[in-house]
């Protein structure tokens, strides 16, 4: 009888499968995370070949001094060699800004590593940032001197790292001042609480 009763409840042909429906369908957040900081180092690292590759160009050039073209004073390639930081300032200070800009990119990678996923725009800027500080880092390091060639009339020569360092700060003070790019974090408990009785 008791074997009788065991088979009393009918079969529907179902088998019972663990449901799959509340795994999440993102992917790990470690696998985020990595394919987030490698674009960011490849960003990075664009700028500063960049850097390099131009300011390799004007090397093998143009002489020290020597400026092209020659009768165009709006804006000219002139080869320059800086021994100070961007746009000519601390003229003569390169071990000091060696050091400082070794510890900046310390510095910057550092922040990047641990910066939230849901500021990609103030990421984006300080890896521009990073990138410049790379590419004139080498040159500090295995040269001595920074070289500069974009040289607009009446201002001081630059180079890709300097624009790239210049549109990074710009962008940050931009974002900060009008919070774009800033994810709501407190969105949902402002909601919560005014849902509260």
């Amino acid at each position: 009888m008791r074997a009788a009763r065991a088979c009393d409840v009918p079969y529907d042909g179902s088998v019972n499968v663990p449901s799959a429906a509340g795994a999440s369908a993102d992917p790990p957040a470690g696998r985020v995370r990595g394919s987030r900081l490698a674009l960011l180092a490849a960003i990075a690292a664009a700028v500063a070949a960049l850097d390099q590759a131009t300011k390799a160009g004007v090397r093998a050039w143009l002489d020290e001094g020597e400026r092209w073209p020659a009768g165009f004073d709006l804006i000219r390639i002139t080869h320059v060699e800086n021994s100070g930081a961007a746009f000519g300032i601390l003229e003569g200070a390169g071990g000091i800004l060696l050091l400082a800009s070794t510890v900046a990119a310390v510095l910057l990678i550092a922040y990047l590593w641990v910066s939230p996923r849901d500021e990609p725009l103030s990421a984006l800027a300080l890896t521009l940032v990073l990138g410049g500080t790379v590419g004139n880092l080498i040159d500090r390091a295995f040269r001595g001197t920074v070289t500069d060639f974009i040289d607009p009339t009446h201002y001081p020569a630059f180079n890709i790292a300097d624009s790239a360092i210049v549109v990074g700060v710009a962008a940050l003070v931009v974002l900060n001042l009008t919070g774009i790019g800033s994810a709501p974090r407190y969105a949902g408990r402002d909601r919560g609480t005014a849902e509260r009785p």
